[in-house]
Order: structure tokens, then C-alpha cells, then sequence
């Protein structure tokens, strides 16, 4: 199970990243003094491609609504036992499966710790009221699909592109991972069946 320290790195970088977003980050010592961001501003770093801009998520990633909120984290709580549960039970399967069934978990604890406890720490609302922090802005040029235009990416944060990173981890690595299984089963069956020709002979 050490891939769970994966898991942890994700949460650990997703909850101070968030912080500074929110609460800044002073350290005299170091000579770093980051000032909290006002709530819908933001922070060019590529030109309007790519930006910080500070908001807060009531609802599930890229603003999906679903139910209240307090349903909305019940529903966040179980979805986060059952990959637990997931990596317990694939522990002896691929590296590959296990790094992105864990990359998942850190991205679902993420967002998880800012459901539960935000609301009760920043004082606005009881236990398992509160919304996420999103400050990842990727400014895309507007794009007609079927008639529907979308003018930006939504905005995200850590524990999105952790989710994300690894759903896309196992759509393209399933497919290796089939493949390698699919060829050791017809090994073993070559094996078996030369076994037999040689008792016969």
C-alpha cells in the first residue's frame, strides 16, 4: 500500500496550495510574503491563457451540481472509501493501476477535507457545508461544439487535475495492462498445453 503516500502528497500539495490562495502564506524568515487573494480576482501568469482566479465551488468538479450540499459531501465521503477500497482490493495488480487509482484518491481527499471542515474552520456554515477552492483558470479561445459555445475551461485546482490526471491514467493504460494480461494467459495456456502433448507422447 505505499502508493497511499502518493495519495498523500496529492492532498498535502492540493490543501496548501489552497491556503495561500486563501489565507496567503508569511514567512519573515525565508523573506516570502504572499498576500491572500480577494475573492473573483485574478493573477495573469500566460497572458489571459493561463490564470489564477480565486473563486469558491459549492458544487462537484468543473461545477457540476449535484443534490444539496450536504448530500453533495456524503456523496464525496463514499466515492473516497470505495477507491480506498478499490486499491485494497487491485494492491497486487500494476504499478500503473495502483499510482492512478491512488492519484484519484488524493484529488477526492482534497476536495473532501474543503466539503467537511472549510465551513468550520473559515466560520460560515456547520460540518460538511463547505465549498471547494478553485484558482486554476485556463482561458480557452471560444469553441462551438454542436451549436454550444464554451468560452473558458472550468475553473480548477489541484485535486481536479489529480482526479483527471488519473482517470486519464487508466483509460490509456487499461488497454496496456489488458493486452499484458491477455498475453500471459495464452502463455500459460501454450505452457499447458505442450505439458499435456509431452504426457501423452
Amino acid at each position: 500500500m505505499r502508493v497511499l503516500f502518493i495519495s498523500l502528497t496529492v492532498l498535502v500539495v492540493d490543501q496548501i496550495t489552497k491556503l495561500i490562495v486563501k489565507c496567503g502564506l508569511s514567512l519573515p524568515f525565508l523573506g516570502i510574503e504572499i498576500k491572500p487573494m480577494v475573492y473573483g480576482t485574478s493573477i495573469r501568469l500566460i497572458g489571459n491563457l493561463l490564470k489564477f482566479t480565486y473563486i469558491e465551488n459549492p458544487g462537484m468538479a468543473f461545477g457540476i451540481e449535484l443534490g444539496g450540499k450536504l448530500s453533495l459531501s456524503i456523496f464525496t465521503l463514499i466515492a473516497t472509501l470505495l477507491i480506498i477500497y478499490f486499491i485494497y482490493k487491485n494492491r497486487k495488480e500494476s504499478l500503473l493501476l495502483r499510482a492512478a487509482l491512488a492519484i484519484i484518491l488524493g484529488g477526492a481527499l482534497g476536495n473532501l477535507v474543503d466539503r467537511i471542515f472549510y465551513s468550520v474552520i473559515f466560520n460560515y456554515a456547520p460540518l460538511f457545508y463547505g465549498k471547494v477552492v478553485d484558482f486554476i483558470h485556463i482561458d480557452i479561445p471560444d469553441v462551438t461544439v454542436f451549436g454550444k459555445t464554451f468560452y473558458s475551461w472550468p475553473i480548477l485546482n489541484i485535486a481536479d487535475l489529480a482526479v483527471t490526471t488519473g482517470f486519464i491514467m487508466i483509460l490509456f493504460g487499461y488497454k496496456k495492462i489488458f493486452i499484458k494480461s491477455k498475453e500471459i494467459d495464452l502463455k500459460e495456456k501454450i505452457e499447458s498445453e505442450n505439458i499435456s502433448e509431452n504426457h501423452t507422447n
